[in-house]
């Protein structure tokens, strides 16, 4: 496999990070391998996400729910005692701030505005680190709405906090006992029970993964976070665009949203994936879940699992928009350990009051990895995007510590 870890010149930005081809083809990757019975579910979704999203109303009311009900704009933080540690201007991008503690409000409440508008009384949602099963129920209250959400039994017992805050919001959580009993599993479930109930339920995916209209979908629905950033970052810095935009990516809908708003920038884009799910960095083609993209796969081509101590990144692959973007060059993708990113988590609540999700976590050990060794020059400009708040992983962090 071809060496990923090294910067190329990007390509010309044209038409990156638009809306895709027919078919939701991203280069090579996307699709709808849908079982047959979700193909017209799928296409239903799509008529009515495009009607939606070209609705100026439509577009009005998402605005004022994320601005009303889960805080948006979020700031950009200046991490300043870490800048001067690092040699570098780093500056944090606060999806932690959002109600809910992290960026899947802003793909959870556009999905549930379209299911009210197309006529679904409940939400099916998968979740791994929790988040966004909160989102989910969060949502689903607010608009009147039933929510199940499918979580694996290995992630329950390390996410309890979001299980209660799932449950007290008024969701079914259902345990996932097969398989690895993590993220990858509970999709799987999620889309079984999906099949059974097209007629009055709503998938509410939560990454740029899945089939077509899912991956653009939700990277839309995510790009909120790059076009704040972007406009933030001009008013910011006197280049107007920061030399860097960092992201953590496990299926990969933070770093999507934030890499839309500065594909047409000349910012080197970096995805950080956990060493033990690194689809982008590692994966092979392959076809899961709906999509075609690069997954971590055996030599008989059968998806192997994932490991990571945070449990977002714990999937096996990444979207297929984030595979197109590694094979273009125009965003480069590496791996941090566990290590790595308990030591980033401490680091930044020492140095700046911010105790991040260990998935955010991730992005923030590879910025400290690469300011040490040269890879990001004295002087640069980051923008990492926090993803999450790290009160979900207050025991994992305490076992560890």
């Amino acid at each position: 496999m071809r060496d990923v870890s090294l910067w190329r010149e990007p390509v010309p930005p044209d038409g990156l990070m638009g809306e895709p081809p027919a078919r939701g083809r991203f280069g090579e990757y996307g699709g709808r391998y849908a079982p047959e019975s979700l193909v017209e579910a799928c296409r239903e979704v799509d008529e009515a996400f495009r009607e939606a999203w070209a609705d100026p109303g439509f577009r009005g009311a998402l605005a004022r729910l994320l601005a009303v009900h889960a805080g948006r704009p979020t700031p950009l933080t200046p991490a300043l005692r870490l800048s001067e540690e690092l040699g570098v201007r780093l500056y944090l991008k606060r999806e932690d701030l959002t109600h809910t503690g992290s960026h899947k409000i802003n793909n959870v409440l556009g999905q549930a505005l379209l299911a009210t508008r197309m006529g679904r009384r409940r939400l099916i949602a998968e979740t791994g680190a929790g988040q966004h099963g909160v989102a989910t129920a969060t949502a689903a209250a607010l608009l009147g709405l039933e929510a199940t959400v499918f979580m694996g039994e290995r992630d329950i017992e390390r996410q309890s906090l979001n299980v209660f805050r799932m449950r007290m919001l008024g969701a079914e959580v259902v345990p996932v006992t097969t398989g690895s009993r993590t993220l990858k599993d509970a999709t799987s479930e999620a889309m079984r029970h999906w099949v059974g109930a097209t007629g009055d339920s709503h998938y509410c995916i939560g990454s740029v993964v899945g089939p077509d209209p899912y991956p653009w979908m939700v990277r839309e629905l995510q790009r909120v976070i790059g076009d704040e950033a972007r406009a933030q970052c001009a008013a910011e810095l006197r280049t107007g665009v920061p030399d860097h935009v960092v992201a953590c990516v496990g299926g990969g809908s933070n770093a999507a949203g934030t890499f839309a708003g500065f594909a047409g920038t000349p910012a080197r884009l970096v995805g950080v994936e956990a060493e033990g799910g690194a689809g982008a960095a590692r994966g092979r083609l392959g076809v899961l879940h709906g999509c075609r993209s690069l997954f971590l796969q055996d030599g008989d081509g059968q998806i192997t699992q994932a490991h990571s101590v945070a449990a977002g990144l714990d999937y096996p692959g990444v979207g297929p928009e984030h595979a197109h973007l590694r094979d273009l060059g125009r965003a480069r993708y590496v791996t941090v350990t566990d290590d790595e990113a308990v030591r980033a988590a401490v680091r930044l609540a020492r140095t700046e009051g911010i105790v991040p999700a260990l998935e955010s976590a991730h992005a923030l050990a590879w910025v400290i990895r690469a300011a040490g060794d040269g890879d990001l020059p004295a002087g640069s400009t980051v923008l990492m995007t926090l993803s999450g708040r790290g009160d979900k992983d207050v025991s994992t962090l305490k076992e560890l510590l």
